[in-house]
């Protein structure tokens, strides 16, 4: 897929208003805080990806703030440290859009684009965004992608239906791999992990040696 495809689709994403529940939230947020950027986030990092990190949604503070997934919040801070640890990223934290970091090897997207009221996307939302998941995907496949890892449940479900999988076949694990097959059937490898958020980490659901431990799997399997 080409870069001016990813453009159309980037210019696609922004401009989304198909949710209203979310189109409405952003607008409301946007006259609180009028310098965020309160608009659909777009994947950030390297055009052909061997990994591709799947999160839930915006924060409010942070992705809806900065226009970037993953920056200016509690939620990136473990994130970005685990990456620059195994070479996928320039730097070690994330805290505004144009702070010079940059991805090696990784792109980094949301299952919904749009920030939801109170972090929950309703299932209709995550549908609807499926469409632009799907076409990310398919364009990471199709840009030599081996590896995607998912951040959570949602996450998890929101991919495997982007491929058109059952997820009754594939639960969610923290630390499960599964070998799936793409639409154009490609191989690819699925990771899971719990979400690296405040909650998750600070009450050691989720800790650092647990995520470099998926990590270090991701980085053996895109070595082979």
């Amino acid at each position: 897929m080409t870069d001016v495809f990813s453009c159309e689709l980037d210019q696609a994403i922004l401009n989304c208003q198909q949710c209203s529940r979310l189109s409405d939230f952003l607008q409301t947020v946007k006259i609180q805080y009028p310098d965020y950027h309160a608009r659909p986030v777009i994947a950030f990092g390297d055009a052909a990806p061997k990994l591709l990190i799947v999160g839930l949604a915006p924060g409010m503070h942070g992705a809806n703030r900065t226009g970037r997934p993953f920056t200016g919040d509690f939620a990136g801070i473990l994130l970005y440290q685990t990456l620059h640890r195994f070479g996928f990223a320039t730097r070690n934290d994330s805290v505004s859009a144009d702070d010079g970091l940059q991805l090696v090897d990784c792109r980094i997207t949301n299952a919904v684009k749009c920030l939801p009221p109170e972090n929950k996307p309703i299932p209709q939302e995550i549908r609807q965004c499926n469409q632009y998941l799907s076409v990310e995907i398919n364009q990471f496949v199709q840009n030599g992608g081996i590896a995607v890892l998912v951040l959570g449940t949602v996450a998890h479900q929101a991919v495997l239906m982007s491929l058109q999988l059952k997820a009754k076949n594939y639960p969610f694990g923290h630390g499960a791999v599964y070998a799936v097959t793409s639409s154009s059937g490609n191989d690819l490898r699925l990771y899971d992990s719990y979400h690296c958020s405040r909650y998750n980490t600070q009450t050691k659901r989720l800790t650092a040696e647990m995520f470099s431990q998926v990590f270090a799997k991701i980085v053996a399997d895109i070595k082979k």
